[in-house]
C-alpha cells in the first residue's frame, strides 16, 4: 500500500489518501478534479510528469508515503475546449443539414455543403466531427480529419448501402445493409478496422462504441472489437466466450460488457474501468437482463429485480451502503459520470457512488420516496421527474444538483428533462423550458427566454449547450458559443423546417 498527499504549487494539501500499488493514477486526476473542477490538471513527481493511465507502483517502491505537486491551469483548458470545440447539426423536412458553432472552433460543413442540401436521414457527431446517413444509403463527412471528418480513404465503400453509422469519441462505423461495416477516423480508435476486417464482411446487426474502441454483435451471437485494446479494442481474452449468444453489448469508458442469452455477463477492456468483479462473479451468472456502464463502474439489473454493481468503488462499482434497497424491485438504473441511480417498480430512487455527485440523495431522500417516472444524469448530478410533473434533482450543485433557483417553476407540469455537461434543460406540457445549473453552459437561458416561453417540442444539449426545436420548426439555442450556444450565424436557416438537432459532443 502507498500513502499519497496531493499538494498544490504552494505547498497546500488538496487531498490525501492509501491505494494498492497496483491502482491507476486516474484516481488521483479524478481527486484533483473534484478539488478544482473545470480546470486543467497536471501532477508531477519531482519534475516528471504523470499521466492517468500510469500505475502507481511506478513510484518509489521503498517509500511508503509520496508527495505529488498538482498544477490547476485555466487558461490552458479554456485553450484546449476552444480546440475541440463543439456544434450542433439540424436536419430539415426538405432532407437538407445546417450546422453551427462558435467560428474559432468550427466544425465547418462548407467543404461538402453542396452534398448537404437534400436527402439526409442521420447525423452523427464525435468529438471533433460529424457523419451523415442520406436516404440512398450513401455517408458524407466533415470537421477534424483525425476523427473521422475525412473519410475518403473509404469513400468508394460509402457510396451506398449504409443503414447506419455509430460513432466514438474519435472514430465512426458504419453498418451496410449485406452486414458489412466501414470504420474510419482515428485509427487507433477502431477507425482502422483492418485486423478483423474478414470478421466484418457479413452477419452485423449492432456497433457499440466507448471512448477509443468498437464492438460489433453478428447475426449468430458472436462479437467481434476493434480498437483501442486498453479500451475494449482487443477481447481475445475473452474470446471463447463471445463466440455465440450475445444479445447486448454495453460500453464505459474504456471496457466493454456483453450479456448473453443465458443471463450471463461478459468482460473486457481495461482492468481499471472494467473493476474487479471476483467478488460478485457468481451473480453474474446468469439472470441478468440489463447493464449500465458510468465512467468506471457497471450495475446489472437481474430479472428478479435486483441489482449487482462491479469496478471502482467510487465510481458505483461499490453498492454495499444501499445494498438492502437493491435486493428487489428495480426497474431501471441510470448512470451519470461518477454515480447510479435506480427507479424502483414502487415509484422511489436509490442511488450510490460518488457522494458528491449524485451518489447521495440524502438531502431529497423524503422526495424520492414514491412518484418517480424517469431520471436523467449528466456529468455531476441527476434529475428526477414526478408523476405530478415535479422535479427534484441532486448532487453537485453548481451543476444542477441544486434546482432551488427554479424551484417553483418546477413544481408541475415537466414532460422532459436533458442534460449537457453541466446544467439541465425542462420541457413544460405548455411547451416553456426551464434551465439550471452552470450559467454558462445553459443553465442560464434568461438571454432567450422570450422564445422559450412555448411551442418548444424537443430540447437537445451537448457538452456546453443546449438547442430546443419549437412546434414550427424553428431552433433556439443557448450556452457556451463554442458549442453552438449561438446559432445567430444561420438564424435564417433555422426559423422553419428543422425536424431534428444533434449535438457533436
Amino acid at each position: 500500500m502507498l500513502h499519497i498527499s496531493l499538494l498544490s504549487v504552494g505547498g497546500e494539501k488538496i487531498a490525501e489518501g492509501t491505494w494498492h500499488r497496483s491502482c491507476k493514477m486516474l484516481d488521483l486526476f479524478k481527486l484533483a478534479h473534484r478539488a478544482k473542477p473545470g480546470l486543467q490538471i497536471k501532477i508531477l513527481h519531482g519534475s516528471s510528469k504523470l499521466n492517468p493511465q500510469m500505475c502507481l507502483d511506478i513510484l518509489d517502491q521503498k517509500l511508503g508515503c509520496v508527495s505529488l505537486t498538482v498544477i490547476f491551469a485555466e487558461t490552458a483548458q479554456k485553450q484546449q475546449l476552444s480546440i475541440l470545440g463543439g456544434a450542433f447539426a439540424a436536419i430539415k423536412e426538405d432532407g437538407s443539414v445546417v450546422s453551427w458553432c462558435d467560428a474559432a472552433s468550427c466544425v465547418d460543413s462548407s467543404s461538402v455543403a453542396d452534398e448537404l442540401q437534400e436527402g439526409v436521414v442521420q447525423v452523427v457527431g464525435n468529438v471533433g466531427a460529424f457523419a451523415v446517413v442520406k436516404y440512398d444509403g450513401s455517408v458524407v463527412s466533415w470537421g477534424k480529419a483525425a476523427s473521422g471528418g475525412d473519410s475518403s480513404s473509404v469513400a468508394d465503400r460509402l457510396q451506398e448501402g449504409v443503414v447506419q453509422v455509430v460513432r466514438n469519441l474519435y472514430a465512426f462505423a458504419a453498418i451496410k445493409d449485406d452486414g458489412s461495416v466501414v470504420s474510419w477516423g482515428d485509427t487507433a480508435s477502431g477507425g482502422d478496422s483492418s485486423s478483423v476486417a474478414d470478421k466484418l464482411r457479413w452477419g452485423v446487426v449492432q456497433v457499440v462504441g466507448n471512448v477509443g474502441a468498437f464492438a460489433a454483435i453478428k447475426e449468430d451471437g458472436s462479437v467481434v472489437s476493434w480498437g483501442d485494446t486498453a479500451s475494449g479494442g482487443d477481447s481475445s481474452s475473452v474470446a471463447d466466450k463471445l463466440q455465440e449468444g450475445v444479445v447486448q453489448v454495453v460500453g464505459n469508458v474504456c471496457a466493454f460488457a456483453a450479456i448473453k442469452n443465458n443471463g450471463s455477463v461478459v468482460l473486457w477492456g481495461s482492468e481499471f474501468f472494467m473493476g474487479d468483479i471476483s467478488s460478485v462473479a457468481d451473480q453474474l451468472q446468469e439472470g441478468v437482463v440489463q447493464v449500465v456502464g458510468n465512467v468506471g463502474a457497471f450495475a446489472a439489473i437481474k430479472g428478479d429485480g435486483s441489482v449487482v454493481s462491479w469496478g471502482q468503488a467510487g465510481s458505483g462499482g461499490d453498492s454495499s451502503l444501499v445494498a438492502d434497497k437493491l435486493q428487489e424491485g428495480v426497474a431501471q438504473v441510470v448512470g451519470n459520470v461518477d454515480a447510479f441511480a435506480a427507479i424502483k417498480d414502487d415509484g422511489s430512487v436509490v442511488s450510490w457512488g460518488n457522494a458528491e455527485l449524485g451518489g447521495d440523495s440524502s438531502s431529497v431522500a423524503d422526495k424520492l420516496q414514491k412518484g418517480i417516472v424517469q431520471v436523467v444524469g449528466h456529468i455531476g448530478a441527476f434529475a428526477a421527474i414526478k408523476e405530478d410533473g415535479s422535479v427534484v434533482s441532486w448532487g453537485d450543485t453548481a451543476s444542477g444538483g441544486d434546482s432551488s433557483s427554479v424551484a417553483d417553476r418546477l413544481q408541475e407540469g415537466v414532460v422532459q428533462v436533458v442534460g449537457n455537461c453541466c446544467a439541465f434543460a425542462a420541457i413544460k406540457e405548455d411547451g416553456s423550458v426551464v434551465s439550471w445549473g452552470d450559467a454558462a453552459s445553459g443553465g442560464d437561458s434568461s438571454s432567450v427566454a422570450g422564445k422559450l416561453q412555448g411551442g418548444v417540442v424537443q430540447v437537445v444539449g451537448n457538452v456546453g449547450a443546449f438547442a430546443a426545436i419549437k412546434h414550427n420548426g424553428s431552433v433556439v439555442s443557448w450556452g457556451k458559443a463554442a458549442f453552438g450556444g449561438d446559432s445567430s450565424s444561420v438564424a435564417d436557416k433555422l426559423q422553419e423546417g428543422v425536424v431534428q438537432v444533434v449535438g457533436n459532443v
